[in-house]
């Protein structure tokens, strides 16, 4: 007896409405052709809402993202010029010349 309602159930579950585009051609009369239609706008239209807040969703995160990599690019260009200016500025050590000249030097 359980057996046979649980075929039934899943029987029931199979048949239920999924939502979708329908084809309305099979339909004979009118009142069920336009309501089949009808439902194929209304999905069509709710996948079409879907979508755009989707994509505007996903637009403002790669725009929120590209304005956070746009303000690393510029402190690190500010870093890096603030690292070549330090470098100009640090005295250069003395260029060594030839041995004859430091041993005249140490000799004095």
């Amino acid at each position: 007896m359980i057996a046979i309602a649980c075929v039934l159930r899943v029987g029931a579950t199979q048949a239920q409405d999924v939502p979708g585009i329908e084809i309305c051609t099979a339909e004979k009369k009118m009142e069920r052709r336009t309501s089949c239609l009808q439902s194929n706008v209304n999905f069509l239209q709710g996948t079409i809402s879907r979508l755009v807040t989707d994509s505007g969703q996903k637009i403002d995160a790669a725009n929120r993202r590209i304005e956070a990599l746009e303000t690393t690019v510029a402190e690190l260009r500010k870093t890096v010029a603030e690292l070549q200016e330090a470098r100009k500025k640090q005295p250069q050590p003395p260029v060594k010349e030839g041995g004859k000249d430091n041993a005249k030097e140490s000799g004095k």
